[in-house]
């Protein structure tokens, strides 16, 4: 008995977007840690975190996997930094670190904070709405200066005196 009501389409099996590269391999295949290779949707990917000082050269370098995030790795670049000098000890921390919108979080922060080090490092947007809501409470905003910013040479510079 035909009806004259439009039948439903069918639901399709894929959604949108790449299916994941992911292959669950055998035990004991897998990328040591130190590799710095991470998988994925789009395959297999490196990211590179690096300090450099004010004229763009490297201090320090820390290798891992595409996924991983910039601020999270951000103590471990900075705890790799070793300058010799011609006298006395080695140089392992910056005057100042100068870092993108990526790096900014309030467990960062406070690391360079309890350093000594300071930070010139903007905040997101989303940050300063969700201070800006909380009112007084919110607290005042970090210390930021845009002209030091303006000149740094890379994403994560340090400066050194």
């Amino acid at each position: 008995m035909p009806t004259n009501t439009p039948r439903t389409r069918r639901a399709p099996t894929r959604t949108r977007g790449a299916s994941s590269n992911y292959k669950n391999s055998p035990l004991g295949e897998d990328e040591p840690a130190g590799h710095g290779i991470g998988r994925s949707r789009g395959g297999l990917t490196t990211k590179i975190h690096q300090v450099v000082d004010g004229n763009g050269r490297p201090l320090a370098m820390v290798v891992t996997g595409g996924q991983r995030n910039d601020g999270a790795m951000m103590q471990d670049t900075l705890k790799d930094i070793y300058v010799p000098r011609p006298t006395g000890r080695p140089r392992t921390t910056p005057d100042t670190v100068m870092a993108d919108r990526g790096y900014t979080s309030g467990v960062n922060r406070e690391y360079l904070r309890d350093h000594h080090v300071k930070a010139v490092i903007p905040q997101k947007k989303n940050e300063i709405a969700s201070r800006k809501k909380k009112g007084s409470k919110g607290g005042r905003p970090p210390a930021f200066d845009a002209e030091a910013y303006k000149g740094r040479n890379g994403l994560f510079a340090v400066e050194s005196a």
